[in-house]
């Protein structure tokens, strides 16, 4: 089994490790241990999700309407509703 050791910690930092460490009746070096493996898993499992960029790339051309642009954007003009919330001013 592989040791390794950590330089230059600042004591704020180490102060709170150990109170994780002992809030969870852990030592120090398996509460790291703990962070770390907790860490690698989010970080691989976040990276099998898809970005929002990627769900919208993949719903780019997904899209099936027989109106015009200017027949869109009469209906989006049509929707909206003026409010009178800052008729007064600020």
């Amino acid at each position: 089994m592989a040791n390794l050791q950590i330089k230059g910690i600042k004591e704020e930092l180490y102060a709170e490790i150990k109170k994780l460490a002992s809030a969870e009746n852990r030592s120090i070096s398996q509460q790291i241990l703990f962070l770390v493996k907790e860490y690698l898993g989010r970080k691989n499992h976040l990276s099998t999700l898809r970005s929002p960029a990627q769900v919208l790339l993949e719903l780019s051309g997904s899209w099936q309407d027989d109106k015009g642009a200017e027949q869109i954007i009469a209906e989006v003009k049509g929707a909206r509703v003026n409010s009178k919330k800052l008729a007064g001013g600020f």
